[in-house]
């Protein structure tokens, strides 16, 4: 009898923050349980809705929004984004070359399909957002990951970059602000990577969707600006996470540097958005109002990005409740919306990362995503998304300890 497969391409793809663990939290909650989804960035079933104005841009447009865009996407959003990075300082950009599509994930696996042969290296930080790793592999490239120090507020090691740079490697990922580990690189650290892309001829593959998610002191800069006109670098941005719109999928690619050289490159990423047809039109329509918000000389008010303040002293209680557990430890976050703890594994006894949040789950019904499904080499760290309210997140951190502390008498 034939037996019907998945792809052999599919054998080292991972999603393990929508994997096992989350079909096992589905069954418990099936059986009457509720559940507190600590594992996905998702805004609005927390409360964190988006402003009037910019779901009213959505609603106005819907007669239009029948029709296919432009497979780009439509004029008006695409020099919105431009218009947001020049006002960045990046001058030369302009909507032509603005890439809109389905969320920031579709376009990083469109971005690879052009970009990657099969073996090409593309180099991936670890803990990485696991649609790197698994687009990579996706498309019979190798993801190779360098380490970011724990010990360097998640600065990525730049000398463990250039350790792995071989004759193969095509691509450099940087992910600022991080997801998972919520750091936000220093200028060093960002002119560092561009340095290491220019020195090889690498493509600069920046993941900046929480570019407007940081707090405090932090400064995000842009690996554009580093990059200059003789690095070819590709930015990924959108408006789930800053303006609270995760199901418009409104995300974007601009390309950057020198772009005369990556003609045939940029016509592939034109094919195989050509063959999707066009982004999501209605969630297009947010794009404009929305980027409207701000300019360099009047920066986005706290009430746009963190209304009231409170992502940021979300993170901050989530950190500290952390770090007063004994065999717990958290660099603070300073953006994005994650706190990625590392747990004493001999202490507690835990060999297997993905067990150990599955147990955590079933006893205490609160779902988080273990380190190694973002690729983090070691079974001693998890992902807590940041977004209930200060009472929910401190009940939570407080299960999460008392079961620690079970398991460690146990």
């Amino acid at each position: 009898m034939t037996m019907y497969r998945q792809s052999d391409r599919l054998r080292n793809v991972r999603y393990d923050v929508r994997g096992p663990i989350l079909t096992e939290a589905m069954r418990l909650e099936a059986e009457g349980h509720s559940i507190l989804r600590l594992n996905l960035g998702n805004m609005r079933p927390f409360g964190l809705e988006a402003r009037p104005e910019i779901m009213a841009a959505v609603a106005e447009n819907l007669d239009a929004a029948q029709a296919y865009s432009d497979s780009r996407g439509i004029p008006v959003a695409r020099e919105a984004v431009a218009d947001h990075y020049r006002r960045c300082g990046i001058d030369e950009v302009t909507a032509d070359d603005v890439f809109l599509g389905n969320g920031v994930s579709e376009l990083i696996t469109l971005t690879l399909q052009a970009l990657v042969n099969p073996g090409d290296e593309i180099l991936v930080p670890a803990p990485d957002y696991p649609t790197w790793t698994g687009a990579v592999n996706l498309t019979g490239g190798v993801a190779v990951h360098y380490l970011a120090d724990e010990e360097n507020g998640w600065n990525p090691s730049l000398a463990d970059i250039e350790s792995k740079v071989t004759p193969r490697t095509t691509a450099l990922v940087m992910i600022n602000p991080n997801n998972p580990t919520g750091a936000v690189y220093s200028e060093e650290i960002v002119r560092g990577m561009a340095d290491i892309a220019r020195r090889h001829g690498l493509v600069l593959l920046s993941d900046e969707i929480y570019e407007e998610v940081v707090f405090g002191e932090a400064r995000h800069h842009h690996a554009a600006l580093a990059a200059g006109d003789d690095v070819l670098c590709l930015t990924f941005g959108g408006l789930s996470k800053a303006y609270r719109v995760c199901g418009y999928r409104a995300g974007w690619v601009v390309a950057t540097g020198p772009l005369g050289r990556a003609e045939d490159l940029l016509e592939g990423i034109t094919l195989l958005s050509n063959m999707r047809v066009c982004p999501n039109v209605a969630g297009q329509y947010a794009i404009p109002l929305a980027l409207g918000a701000g300019t360099p000389e009047s920066p986005l008010p706290a009430d746009v990005v963190d209304p009231g303040g409170v992502l940021e002293s979300q993170l901050a209680l989530t950190s500290e409740a952390l770090n007063a557990i004994p065999g717990v430890s958290c660099v603070a976050p300073r953006g994005a919306l994650y706190c990625f703890p590392r747990v004493d594994t001999e202490l507690f006894g835990i060999d297997s990362d993905e067990e150990f949040v599955l147990d955590l789950l079933r006893t205490e019904h609160i779902l988080v995503t273990h380190g190694t499904g973002f690729n983090w080499p070691k079974p001693d760290h998890f992902r807590i998304a940041c977004l209930p309210d200060a009472q929910v997140l401190e009940r939570a951190v407080g299960s999460i300890g008392g079961y620690l502390d079970r398991r460690r008498r146990g």
